[in-house]
């Protein structure tokens, strides 16, 4: 994980998010990609030029036509259904797990991260030790424990992402929240008498969202992969419903006569992967910036 300084800011309004991106060419390209995948899952049952388990002449090549004359610009699989309609459909699925997979993962991580940060003592301790051993286990290990033990589902995916990614982002949020507690806003607060939950979750936090939104785009980047690699080992998302990793287990043994069928999942991967890392690269600069 990339590490995260904390600037020296005070509790005073920081920039916003958008304008941040826009000053930076690095975010804007990698912007423009996320965009575009979210723009391609939000619309996949306008865009796609079929149903994504309809079946068709099988092993069509990219750009050619089957017999019974339909075009398949990416082609069709062993099955004969379109790649094309299984991409931009299994976009949709992809980045909803994935997305929430994160945003289940930041929440526990954040809360636990703000606890221990800020209240210290024996929480700090508890919190702390828990997430070291949660982290002394190889991460691909974790998930493919848990997925083997509960089944393979997208709740379960959601459950293995949280479990194995939330006491990573505990100790980022941790590290910023022991140095925010010392600024004088936090102290004006304490003398005012707001409670432990008010200071930590108006006061500190809303200091943290523009590094804690750096990560999560690094994570969201991780957590893709992880999506992919599970499918590929065939413990992810159930069919017959598409998604990128299932898709290119289904066309491994047939990568010599069929590259096509593995290639196009791989390369929406890659492509949103890339964008999230370069949209994370392209903040960071800006917060070294400010």
């Amino acid at each position: 994980m990339t590490e995260i300084s904390v600037p020296p800011t005070q509790g005073a309004a920081r920039r916003p998010v958008l304008p941040k991106v826009l000053t930076s060419p690095v975010a804007v390209i990698g912007g423009t990609v996320v965009v575009f995948w979210c723009v391609v899952a939000l619309f996949a049952p306008l865009i796609a030029p079929y149903d994504p388990v309809e079946q068709f002449t099988p092993f069509v090549r990219p750009g050619e036509s089957g017999p019974d004359g339909l075009w398949h610009m990416l082609g069709t699989d062993h099955l004969g259904r379109d790649i094309l309609s299984r991409i931009i459909f299994g976009a949709r699925r992809v980045l909803f797990f994935a997305v929430t997979a994160t945003f289940s993962a930041y929440a526990v991580g954040v809360t636990m991260g703000l606890a221990a940060g800020y209240l210290r003592g024996w929480v700090d301790d508890v919190v702390s030790t828990i997430a070291n051993i949660v982290l002394s286990f190889p991460v691909l290990v974790l998930y493919v424990v848990i997925i083997s033990v509960f089944g393979a589902s997208g709740g379960n995916i959601i459950l293995a992402v949280t479990f194995a990614s939330a006491p990573g982002i505990m100790r980022i949020v941790r590290s910023i929240v022991l140095d925010l507690r010392n600024r004088d806003y936090v102290a004006s607060a304490e003398t005012r008498g707001e409670t432990a939950t008010y200071i930590m979750f108006v006061e500190i936090l809303p200091n943290a969202t523009s590094l804690l939104i750096v990560d999560a785009c690094l994570r969201l980047g991780y957590v893709t992969i992880t999506i992919g690699v599970l499918g590929f080992l065939g413990l992810g998302l159930p069919p017959p419903q598409p998604d990128w990793g299932g898709m290119v287990n289904e066309a491994r043994s047939m990568a010599t006569f069929a590259p096509y069928m593995t290639l196009s999942p791989c390369a929406a991967i890659s492509s949103l992967v890339l964008g999230l890392n370069l949209l994370a690269d392209g903040l960071r600069e800006t917060e070294l910036k400010d």
